[in-house]
């Protein structure tokens, strides 16, 4: 929750006792003083939330309190009460940093409706504070052909239910966009949209990314921080490649994802959530579950309704859609006029296999625009792609002439005698190791000097999963 630690700070006992009874019926930790002095030794020993600071006290003004804690770095929300209010007064300490003014006589209806205030607009700064600069799509989802038409009727199905999404397919075929797609969709539009990459973050930080910590309860927790889990309340999470997450990790998402709570990390106290979770994975969840890498229980828990976002080879329809949008985009970001792709450069886009997907043709787009010559047509050689007539369209393998194309005579086909190409080498290397541990891949990447992950990637881009099982 975005508040848990308040401070009552009021010279007459009958509204501190009050205002506590209110505030621990709804699982506050209230804490309550008479004086500036006792608020001051409160506060050097404890981090608060949120304080309910009265003006007049019997050792001091409370708006002394107010100026000197709102210059603070971490500060938190106060609340100034008043039995003396003016206009004048309580604009002053809203300048000073106060959050809202409270006037007495007032019911307790009206703490709980500001507290409840206070508890929101302390979240919407966790959350702004967590995205920073970040826009949430900003991309629009393109593609005709009958795999993406398809794509497009499961996300407008699941996109207004609550239903958990497991979003599978190959690394750049945009699975994040088909996320945010559904995010945009649904009933959450308009609420918090967080996201973690759980294979980005190392397994002695990931629980802490997920559920938050406590001050103190491990080294360089200076600060109790909020998870994602918390920041995502009341909106949607997203679980970016959630085949990295450890078996130890693994039983407390099960956990949240059923009983919709968990401890921060270090702390005792249960947080309850209403968060709706989507999930991606470039690998195969159920050869992952069958070897024992992952939870069949959180296999089901995230697979309600799966969707897999087909590889770009597989609806070339969309190829010259997507590239005409991103050399658009391209020529904009960098400032650069091209006439677009010449008729041939179309076709060598149609032929190639982009096995890295529509994240590969991107990439060769920006970079065919900032190699091309202004108000020229790009042309296949620019794109890196060689037309070998009778042949179809291939990679270019050699090196870069530095007028915008390749040198011909390093061209695909082209291999001089006992040079091999480098990706057909690392293939090799990669399969002698796993021959080496009879298929361990574990075994294999320690042979290799690589992560696990990064293995497992390279078995994907090679499709040599069939061959070590």
């Amino acid at each position: 929750m975005a508040i848990e630690k308040i401070l009552v700070v009021d010279d007459e006992l009958i509204i501190r006792n009050s205002i506590e009874e209110i505030l621990r019926a709804s699982r506050y930790s209230v804490s309550t003083v008479g004086s500036l002095a006792e608020a001051e030794k409160q506060l050097g020993r404890n981090t608060y939330d949120l304080i309910l600071l009265d003006v007049k006290l019997p050792d001091g003004e409370g708006t002394d309190l107010l100026d000197r804690l709102s210059r603070q770095q971490e500060k938190p929300l106060i609340i100034m009460m008043s039995g003396y209010g003016t206009i004048e007064s309580a604009v002053a300490c809203m300048r000073s940093g106060a959050f809202d003014y409270l006037l007495k006589p007032f019911s307790l209806n009206q703490v709980e409706v500001l507290v409840k205030k206070a508890e929101n607009y302390r979240q919407v700064l966790k959350v702004n504070e967590y995205l920073n600069h970040e826009i949430v799509g900003t991309r629009n989802l393109l593609g005709s052909s009958p795999a993406m038409t398809y794509v497009k009727q499961i996300i407008r199905k699941v996109g207004p239910t609550e239903a958990t999404v497991l979003i599978c397919g190959e690394n750049g075929t945009g699975k994040e966009l088909i996320a945010n797609e559904i995010y945009k969709a649904s009933g959450r539009a308009t609420a918090p949209y967080i996201k973690v990459n759980c294979a980005a973050v190392s397994e002695s930080l990931i629980e802490s990314e997920f559920f938050g910590h406590e001050k103190g309860s491990f080294t360089g927790a200076t600060e109790r921080r909020e998870g994602r889990f918390e920041l995502a309340n009341g909106g949607t999470l997203l679980l970016d490649e959630i085949s990295e997450v450890s078996p130890r990790v693994q039983a407390k998402l099960l956990r949240v994802l059923q009983e919709r709570e968990f401890e921060r990390v270090g702390g005792t106290k249960t947080i309850k959530v209403d968060v709706r979770v989507l999930a991606t994975t470039n690998r195969d969840l159920k050869k992952a579950v069958a070897s024992g890498e992952f939870r069949q229980d959180l296999y089901y828990r995230l697979n309600v309704v799966p969707l897999t976002v087909p590889p770009l080879r597989e609806r070339a329809e969309d190829i010259i859609l997507l590239a005409d949008n991103m050399l658009q985009i391209a020529c904009r970001n960098y400032g650069i006029k091209v006439l677009g792709f010449s008729a041939v450069a179309r076709e060598a886009m149609m032929q190639h296999d982009w096995p890295g997907n529509v994240r590969e043709l991107q990439n060769t787009i920006e970079r065919a625009v900032i190699m091309a010559e202004e108000n020229g047509a790009i042309e296949p050689a620019t794109l890196g792609l060689i037309h070998a007539e009778g042949e179809g369209m291939a990679r270019a393998g050699g090196e870069y002439a530095g007028n915008g194309g390749w040198n011909g005579e390093h061209a695909a086909g082209f291999s001089p005698e006992g040079i091999k190409p480098l990706d057909l080498v690392e293939r090799e290397h990669i399969m002698r190791a796993l021959e080496e541990t009879r298929g361990n891949r574990t075994q294999a990447a320690i042979m290799l000097g690589i992560s696990i992950r990064t293995l497992r990637n390279k078995l994907n881009e090679y499709k040599m999963e069939t061959v070590v099982g």
